[in-house]
């Protein structure tokens, strides 16, 4: 037996169970994982809610981890028991002791990264490799707006982002989160309770606007973030805190300078085993390197998912947050 969060309805963190499970032996191309540490990210709400769909409960949800391979299905031969893994790749089931996975989505750790840091920053950090380095891949000089600054995404990729010589215009709540995205490399911070994000970023460059805004929030920043590009830029709307976008007339793209709009998500980017080796091993260099450190600011045991849920959605968290086993 081992214990695992588990949800037998959608809704508030309230539905979270903790509980024993029983876990079968890992099937053909699967891995017994034990966790040491598993990642919280914004999706997991989407998947308690059910905004995202999760399949019939019980269900385990989470989709961040990393562990110990413990035991190996017929036909893995590339892992071994005893080594140190991380993943970052459905199917749902992270917020577990123990786990099954298959294995060709688990990439094997470098020594110098620790369990707790690697559950901190596979998702996130990958998220931000996609989004800077394919997605809209940046330019040194260029000066990009990117949401939530302060957020677990939002600080990696300012680090990032100043290392590739990428100025940073970063939205924040609170003068807190504005020092803290400053002090990880936002050139600019810009209050949305206080300030006109728009007119703030015009007056920051100069009238023109910027290539780039990704865009983590949704509904509630939309429409204002296209009025923040230069023409022919592009949207990357990549999360939904607010809400998801609404139905929008095409019309509105070619009005505000033939503007491109795009949806991508982590698990498209990294679908192909070489796509996701790829991105984790520059996530893993660029963090070994020192340019991007991994601040883990919050930490719940896993049995106390729900606390943690509820930290999150009411914007208490800043940086990453890992749940203990």
């Amino acid at each position: 037996m081992t214990k695992a969060i588990r949800l037998y309805e959608h809704g508030g963190p309230e539905v979270f169970v903790w509980e024993d499970i029983d876990l079968p032996a890992p099937g053909r191309s699967e891995v017994r994982l034990k966790h040491s540490a598993v990642g919280l990210n914004y999706i997991d709400v989407y998947h308690r809610t059910g905004l995202y769909p999760t399949g019939e409960p019980p269900v385990t949800i989470g989709l961040e981890g990393a562990g110990t391979v413990q035991a190996l299905g017929d036909g893995v031969d590339d892992l071994e028991v005893g080594m140190r893994v991380a993943y970052a790749s459905p199917p749902i089931g992270s917020y577990a002791e123990e786990r099954n996975m298959p294995a060709d989505r688990l990439v094997r750790l470098p020594e110098a990264i620790d369990d707790q840091t690697a559950a901190a920053m596979m998702l996130q950090g990958m998220t931000v490799q996609y989004l800077i380095r394919r997605t809209y891949r940046v330019k040194a000089g260029e000066t990009v707006l990117f949401h939530a600054a302060a957020g677990g995404v939002g600080l990696i990729a300012c680090q990032w982002l100043k290392a590739l010589g990428v100025q940073v215009i970063g939205t924040v709540g609170s003068e807190e989160k504005a020092e803290l995205a400053r002090a990880h490399g936002c050139a600019h911070t810009i209050n949305y309770r206080e300030e006109d994000v728009v007119d703030r970023v015009k007056e920051l460059t100069h009238g023109v606007g910027v290539p780039v805004v990704y865009d983590s929030i949704g509904k509630e920043t939309f429409e204002r973030s296209l009025d923040c590009l230069q023409p022919m830029g592009m949207m990357v709307s990549f999360g939904n805190a607010s809400g998801p976008v609404e139905d929008f007339n095409l019309g509105m793209l070619a009005s505000r300078g033939s503007l491109y709009v795009t949806r991508p998500s982590l698990m498209t980017y990294t679908a192909k085993r070489a796509d996701l080796v790829a991105s984790a091993n520059e996530l893993f260099e660029v963090v070994q390197s020192g340019a991007v450190k991994i601040e883990i600011n919050q930490s719940y045991p896993l049995s106390e998912t729900a606390q943690a849920h509820r930290d999150l959605e009411d914007r208490k968290t800043t940086g990453s947050t890992v749940l203990l086993p």
